[in-house]
């Protein structure tokens, strides 16, 4: 094994629902219309970064322009709006005895978000992870490029490389990269991965050996 790439939200920590209700709140003054096809819009497109959905809902579903200045200040107050429940939001099962577990074994993690990059610096520093990972990258970086920069810096095998996702654009990162992808579905969740995907309810690397090959046993 490599090395490992993990999504934050939905991966890492269980941050889904705050960031869900800081875009209801951002939506609300459009109407209740608006405001649900937006709240459906971040839902149905996680991964993707906040510039592009915020344009999208304001210019596709609100009919309005999207000046960069009006952007900028929708994807600031998001970051107000969701940044303290981010820190707070628990952690998924085995998260951390995962990743003590890779350090423990020597294998590189990166964490690869669609959060802005410094911004899931500093949660990354506030709810004490920071040490874990070797690079901590997002937005504006698409994450096919995130994999695309780190692969060739480094020279890791795709094939001996994991990423764990929680949504179709980790997925089709890791496919663009012939990377391995672990996709987790929450018990409570429905499943988006097609049905070739393996998935697990959490990213526990125990299960790792039986779900994806011997090779990413540690």
């Amino acid at each position: 094994m490599d090395a490992v790439f993990f999504d934050f939200d939905g991966v890492i920590a269980q941050s889904h629902e705050v960031k869900k209700a800081a875009f209801a709140t951002l939506f609300a003054p459009l109407g209740p219309k608006i405001q649900e096809a937006a709240v459906r819009f971040h839902v149905e497109h996680g991964g993707m970064p906040r510039h592009a959905k915020m344009r999208h809902c304001l210019e596709q579903l609100a009919g309005r322009p999207a000046s960069d200045a009006l952007v900028d200040k929708l994807v600031r107050r998001f970051a107000e709006l969701v940044f303290d429940g981010v820190v707070d939001a628990p952690l998924l099962p085995h998260v951390e005895a995962t990743l003590q577990a890779l350090c423990k074994a020597g294998c590189p993690i990166f964490l690869v978000s669609g959060t802005p990059e410094e911004e899931m610096r500093q949660i990354a520093e506030s709810k004490e992870l920071a040490h874990y990972f070797q690079g901590i990258f997002g937005a504006p970086r698409p994450k096919n490029r995130i994999l695309r920069d780190v692969l060739q810096k480094t020279g890791f095998r795709p094939a001996h490389c994991l990423f764990i996702g929680d949504a179709l654009a980790d997925m089709q990162a890791a496919q663009e990269h012939e990377l391995i992808f672990l996709g987790i579905v929450p018990p409570d969740v429905p499943n988006i991965f097609p049905e070739e995907i393996i998935t697990a309810p959490d990213p526990w690397y125990r299960r790792w050996p039986l779900l994806v090959g011997p090779e990413f046993a540690l």
